[in-house]
């Protein structure tokens, strides 16, 4: 493996209308964002109890969180969970519980993973091919993957994971995008030893900004991680959102289905503006054109912000569209056809 993570220049990450703005000063008003794989229809908000606001966060109301969180990912028990402030928090807090080593992370990815390990001293290498993993002390998959879509079968994770196990090592896998795809995930299997399994929260109920996310692990594990966030780490409306929402099996049901079924709208629209979707998961489709940038530009004339990839100018990443009048709006800037 060849060391391949560089942590002084700044990520690129989704989101920025700020940037967008600064860059198409003459965009109408108001932009929309499809840059961030974020579920546009998002779970809503029940009431928030008054003392949320007004009290430190309690330990019955992450018991209540935590029960949720191992119900709804098939964890084994809530010893096994660690809740954070978002997943990315978890990103940083993870590299810190083991002393400097390699680290391999399969990619392309999301850049996070290695920022986060070689920013802890360890010695970190993207992969193309899990082979090209062999003898790392820990192994980085997202799985589904960021930006393509790409699945590792839960057989060959397991397998590895029980390889990692053997000799000390790790097997994290970021199951930021599963809840689309629940039947990809391994998060049922927190107690294997050398597992970590991350989830997210904000990405698949909507709800970005109420910053959630989850470390399963064997209770061991769960527990370092636990004192590697430290106390009250998430907040007390996170708490009590993250609960009810993580509990409701008919809503979460019914957005796998619909968002299936807006990814296939989404595609049909791609389809029509000679965009060939190359990979994905239902929150997000990953598009590949020899013209890409001159397609960006296009959206971005238009007010609409993709997200695009300066070590990859083929691609283009678009979120869901958060209406039909949305899609049309897309369609109408893509067929505006680049520049040759």
């Amino acid at each position: 493996m060849a060391e391949t993570a560089d942590t002084s220049n700044p990520v690129l990450h989704g989101g920025d209308i700020d940037a967008a703005r600064a860059a198409f000063p003459g965009a109408p008003e108001p932009w929309l964002d499809l840059s961030t794989g974020i579920n546009p229809w998002p779970y809503p908000v029940p009431p928030i109890p008054v003392d949320a606001w007004t009290r430190l966060p309690g330990r019955g109301a992450e018991a209540e969180l935590l029960a949720a969180a191992a119900d709804c990912y098939g964890a084994p028990s809530t010893a096994h969970v660690a809740a954070a402030p978002g997943s990315q928090a978890l990103i940083q807090v993870l590299p810190r519980l083991r002393a400097p080593g390699r680290v391999a992370v399969l990619g392309p990815t999301y850049a996070e993973h290695a920022r986060g390990w070689a920013a802890a001293g360890h010695t970190v290498a993207e992969v193309r091919r899990l082979e090209e993993a062999e003898g790392a002390d820990v192994v980085v998959i997202v799985n589904p993957n960021n930006p393509d879509g790409r699945v590792v079968p839960a057989a060959v994770l397991l397998d590895l994971a029980g390889r990692q196990a053997a000799r000390g090592g790790w097997l994290v896998v970021d199951e930021a995008f599963a809840d689309t795809m629940p039947q990809v995930s391994v998060a049922g299997e927190a107690d294997r030893p050398g597992l970590v399994v991350l989830r997210s929260f904000g990405k698949f109920f909507g709800l970005a900004g109420v910053r959630l996310g989850f470390a399963l692990a064997r209770p061991d594990l769960a527990d370092a991680v636990r004192r590697g966030v430290g106390p009250w780490a998430v907040s007390g409306p996170a708490l009590a959102i993250g609960a009810v929402a993580l509990a409701d099996r008919a809503w979460i049901a019914d957005m796998r289905q619909r968002l299936v079924a807006e990814t296939s709208a989404l595609d049909a629209h791609l389809q029509r503006m000679d965009l060939s979707v190359s990979g994905g998961t239902p929150l997000f489709r990953l598009v590949t054109h020899d013209r890409a940038q001159d397609y960006h530009r296009a959206f971005g004339r238009a007010g609409i912000l993709v997200r695009r990839f300066p070590e990859h100018p083929e691609w283009l990443r678009l979120g869901l569209p958060p209406s039909e009048a949305a899609r049309a709006r897309l369609e109408q800037a893509g067929n505006h056809k680049p520049a040759t």
